[in-house]
């Protein structure tokens, strides 16, 4: 057995210990038990009112089987449905990827890089709506900053970065990634600093360094958060309507549309609330199971990083 194999073998895992438990109930009685109900009852309230009703009612506006058929018969639907893909798969797969990777860049211990570390979580820090317009206005064609470098230094017209299909989802894409690839990198940053030292001393005595000790050492460490990180990005990205709306805006013509920007189209602009309803609800035989695998990895009474 190699000196990493016994590390990790006799070292104390990193685990995320399981739901503590009380170790006995106490019944409440009296002006404990009204005590209680009258502390409780104000967010049960603002619960039902604010979730359980609004989520109930568009299941009730949404429930109709023709709606369906209709979202399925409209053209616009089955490319906004793989605009979602595209911009679900590339924009999270991606970013974890890279997060995971940068992660091990700011754990070298430098000045300048802590240095680099505060100013590359900004895009993150600051709010989305801003950070998304900014994007926009960097693309938005000559007037936009991008061209205008393309322009004065090699005198070369940009592209219209949204009059074009695959440029606009592209663009989506890139700004999700730029907006949200600062705050993965701090999870996976912290996680790494989690492990212990003695493993990746005992795996540089058995000579795996670089990439060796990255696949072999940090990742399999690493690879039951990454799925959840993963899982959890993937739900948040689903129903994530800001970055398409403020940056491409849908055009033209709704062809960088995804199911969240589609929803409010066909709410708002052509008055059909209960189709936006809809198409929003589409998502939902997706979003199920990864919720359900989700929460059964979080439920594990250990869990090793």
């Amino acid at each position: 057995m190699s000196s990493t194999e016994q590390v990790l073998a006799a070292g104390p895992p990193v685990s995320v210990k399981g739901p503590w438990r009380a170790p006995g109930h106490r019944h409440l009685h009296g002006s404990d038990f009204a005590w209680a109900i009258a502390f409780v009852l104000p967010y049960v309230a603002v619960y039902a009112a604010f979730v359980v009703y609004p989520f109930g009612y568009a299941l009730w506006l949404a429930g109709k089987p023709s709606l369906y058929a209709e979202l399925v018969a409209d053209p616009l639907y089955l490319s906004t449905a793989v605009n979602t893909l595209l911009f679900v798969g590339l924009g999270v797969n991606v970013k974890m990827f890279l997060a995971l990777l940068l992660s091990g860049f700011f754990m070298r211990r430098r000045w300048w890089i802590k240095a680099l570390l505060a100013v590359y979580i900004l895009p993150w820090a600051i709010a989305a709506a801003q950070a998304c317009l900014a994007f926009h206005w960097m693309l938005i064609g000559e007037l936009g900053l991008v061209d205008g470098v393309l322009s004065a230094a090699f005198g070369i017209d940009g592209p219209n970065w949204f009059g074009d299909r695959w440029l606009g989802v592209g663009s989506d894409i890139v700004a999700y990634i730029w907006k949200w690839l600062p705050f993965w990198t701090v999870i996976f940053l912290a996680a790494r600093l989690r492990i212990p030292r003695d493993i990746y001393d005992s795996a540089e005595i058995d000579g795996a360094t670089g990439t060796r000790r990255f696949v072999h050492v940090t990742f399999p460490l690493l690879a039951n958060l990454y799925l959840l990180c993963t899982l959890l990005s993937t739900l948040w990205t689903v129903g994530d309507f800001t970055t398409v709306y403020l940056v491409s805006g849908g055009g033209p013509a709704g062809a960088t549309d995804v199911l969240a920007t589609l929803g409010f189209h066909y709410a708002f602009d052509t008055s059909r609330p209960a189709l936006g309803i809809a198409a929003v609800l589409s998502a939902l035989p997706v979003l199920i199971p990864i919720a359900i695998v989700l929460m059964r990895r979080l439920q594990t009474s250990e869990a090793q990083l």
